[in-house]
């Protein structure tokens, strides 16, 4: 401890990259045609029809054009990407509207830079809260001088005559953002300079240089163990790719995940080397598009990632999946998780209050990883209901930001599966995961239940009256009240068997439903596997009787 530690940067590098400047202004909006670009927050159109009125009352006459889509990311078909560049070519300038959240706030920028790199002027509507994320998702896309409207309208609003007053407040923000003269410095942007942090970042004891990381904010508040050299070539014994490999670039800056880095955040988080290959696939399964990773680490519903590893490697690493699984108490579940949550941070660049943008926040964030328990399943496990083999060893993610431990009604098959469905509820709409202990899933299996069929009742049968429901992303209210509406479809369930001695299980759920897809990746193994296995076997604790 009093020892002097000369440390490793855990900072990512970021590929620099030509920035983009802006599209020049109208210079008056009289007898244009304004488009109205309206995402699917409940507060986007109101808004955009307020703007519409007070453009009307100030420059008439005009034209207005509405075009809706959660996002030009989600729009895949042909037909749809037709249909938005026909609309974009038949507007002079382009208002977005809103960015009252956190992951629209990234897609918002995102859609405007496009609008934007079509040769078409915009303005972006951004609530005050979401700046720094709106700004640092700009910069990311290379388009740092995007021209933002900052307003102060209650987020995701209701109440029209907030809105409209709102708007009132920042009318002449718009105009000037659609028609003022470009700056030289928003027509031909410059690279600013960077700080670069040397490899080794600081040299001190071990109360120092947890302060100085802390103070850098590169630590997740907890202290860490300090990246030596040393520590962090031991690290590295656990993958036989090379140091400088890149392994993938993690949003939101899209630092590059060299396998030097990702080692050193291992480090940081307590891990042993044989944790490397999990954490290797761990981020590039980050990089996959159905994770949803970059909506869902910004997201104002505090989502964190739950990491299932499967196969033999579970048993390798001493992963728990019985009694506690979901519990921070063994050094492989606590400190993979943990260091994921550093690279996360230290290479993606989300930081909490930035980037990160929950509004009350999880302590999921900080720790949740389980291992199946194949041993005491009698189903297939998740990773080969996704395609690999029972011999392989792999990880999957999602985002859940919501726990529910129930206590099942009775300990017959009928009893375990109405609980499960009685305790869901209506804001359950994103991808769901029960985790059953092996006692349940037992029961289930003599009763003779498949894995297919206990998911396909949870999903029928998870329903609530509609007067309990709201529709979703436009959907329309039914006309009978007490009609019920099925709150889970299908594709977004499964089920792992974890845990110990019990009936109890844990319902863990993502609230909001983004087009989010179950994500596993098959996890690659060193060629001296066997030799560091046996060299960290025995790392397990040996816990006091009394």
């Amino acid at each position: 401890m009093g020892g002097q530690y000369e440390v490793l940067n855990p900072w990512a590098e970021v590929e620099s990259a030509p920035l983009k400047g802006l599209t020049p202004r109208v210079t008056d909006p009289k007898g244009k045609t304004i488009g109205l670009f309206c995402n699917t927050k409940k507060a986007a159109t109101p808004i955009a029809n307020a703007i519409e009125k007070r453009l009307e009352e100030r420059f008439s006459p005009l034209k207005f054009s509405y075009f809706a889509a959660n996002s030009l990311r989600d729009i895949t078909e042909t037909e749809d990407k037709d249909k938005f560049e026909e609309w974009l070519k038949g507007v002079d300038t382009v208002i977005a509207v809103v960015a009252d959240s956190a992951g629209p706030t990234e897609y918002l920028v995102y859609d405007a830079i496009r609008i934007e790199e079509r040769n078409k002027p915009s303005a972006t509507l951004v609530y005050r809260g979401f700046t720094n994320l709106a700004t640092t998702s700009a910069s990311s896309l290379k388009m740092p001088q995007l021209r933002m409207v900052v307003e102060d309208i209650p987020c995701e609003c209701t109440i029209m005559e907030d809105i409209e007053a709102g708007v009132d407040a920042v009318m002449d923000d718009i105009v000037a953002a659609l028609t003022k003269p470009l700056t030289e410095e928003e027509r031909s942007p410059e690279p600013k300079e960077v700080e670069k942090l040397p490899r080794i970042v600081f040299k001190g004891d071990f109360k120092e240089v947890n302060q100085f990381f802390y103070k850098r904010g590169l630590t997740d508040g907890l202290p860490i163990v300090p990246p030596i050299d040393e520590e962090v070539k031991e690290m590295l014994t656990g993958t036989d790719l090379p140091a400088d490999h890149v392994v993938a670039k993690i949003h939101a800056m899209f630092g590059k995940a060299t396998v030097e880095k990702i080692a050193i955040n291992a480090v940081m988080a307590g891990c042993l080397p044989t944790y490397m290959p999990v954490l290797i696939a761990a981020t590039q399964v980050l990089t996959e598009p159905g994770t949803l990773y970059p909506t869902y680490a910004a997201c104002t519903g505090s989502n964190g990632p739950l990491w299932i590893l499967n196969g033999p490697l579970r048993n390798d690493l001493n992963i728990d999946y019985g009694t506690c699984a979901l519990s921070r108490r063994d050094i492989p579940n606590a400190t993979i998780a943990r260091a994921m949550g550093l690279i996360v941070q230290n290479i993606g660049g989300f930081r909490n209050g930035i980037e990160a943008m929950g509004t009350v926040g999880f302590v999921g964030r900080y720790h949740m990883l389980v291992g199946e328990n194949e041993e005491e399943s009698p189903f297939e496990p998740l990773h080969v209901e996704h395609g690999l083999s029972k011999e392989d060893s792999a990880v999957s993610v999602f985002f859940p930001n919501s726990i529910i431990h129930e206590g099942i009604y009775g300990t017959d098959a009928d009893s375990i599966m109405r609980t499960i469905v009685y305790v869901n509820f209506n804001s359950q709409k994103g991808l769901w995961c029960y985790v059953m202990p092996p006692t349940n899933a037992k029961v289930l299996a003599e009763a003779g239940w498949t894995k297919k069929g206990i998911q396909e009742f949870i999903s029928e049968y998870s329903r609530v009256p509609a007067y309990r429901d709201r529709p979703m992303r436009g959907g329309q209210w039914p006309l009978n009240p007490m009609d019920t509406r099925r709150i889970l479809p299908l594709e977004r369930v499964r089920f792992i068997v974890a845990g110990g001695t019990g009936v109890w299980g844990a319902i863990c759920a993502a609230s909001l439903p983004f087009p989010a897809q179950w994500t596993t990746k098959k996890i690659e193994l060193p060629a001296n596997w066997g030799k560091l296995v046996a060299k960290y076997k025995d790392v397990v604790p040996t816990h006091v009787r009394y």
